[in-house]
């Protein structure tokens, strides 16, 4: 029997609760979500996470992700190039402690990055949240109806897949992990 899309985000809610990555209250974000974080230490969440390689060799998925503005990104159309995709949301500590890492990679220009916001009803904090951190390298991609997080079917946040140039996935990371350090960028040479 087929699950309706209302039931299956409410699935997938209660999955990243269970997971860790949960509101505490009615605050925007967590405190120890600050901009300035980059050490997962310094800010008191810790960046674990595992990695899978079972879905290796598997295609980019056929979605199309929209920015606040409405601009269109179809993501098969995103080869040629290694791409790095992360999940993540706004209320997420290591969503958002991973998010200067990531801007680092963007920065260097070597893998596409392409953050994609889980946040559903309001697009328009998900692009002041990244300008107010002043994380300009990160465009604000967003899943209204969480289709990559029934996709990729982790019930994580954060969750980061590396694809090849030629758009076949590498492998994926479910949990946060710090991006600046030597095995991460090892895991990233993967796709080269």
């Amino acid at each position: 029997m087929l699950l309706s899309r209302s039931l299956k985000v409410a699935v997938l809610g209660l999955s990243f609760v269970i997971a860790g990555c949960d509101r505490q209250g009615n605050e925007a974000t967590q405190p120890q979500a600050a901009p300035q974080a980059t050490a997962p230490a310094a800010k008191g969440a810790e960046l674990t996470g595992t990695i899978d390689r079972s879905k290796k060799g598997s295609r980019l998925p056929d979605f199309t992700l929209k920015d606040p503005a409405g601009k269109a990104l179809r993501l098969p159309e995103l080869t040629g190039k290694p791409l790095l995709v992360n999940l993540w949301a706004t209320w997420c500590a290591p969503c958002v402690v991973e998010l200067p890492m990531l801007e680092t990679l963007a920065g260097e220009g070597r893998v596409r990055v392409l953050t994609v916001s889980q946040d559903m009803g309001q697009p328009e904090k998900v692009a002041a949240f990244l300008t107010d951190r002043g994380l300009t390298k990160l465009e604000p991609w967003l899943d209204p109806q969480n289709d990559l997080s029934f996709h990729y079917a982790t019930g994580t946040l954060p969750t980061t897949i590396l694809y090849d140039a030629e758009g076949r996935e590498v492998w994926r990371f479910v949990g946060g992990h710090d991006w600046t350090k030597p095995e991460a960028r090892a895991l990233i040479e993967e796709a080269f």
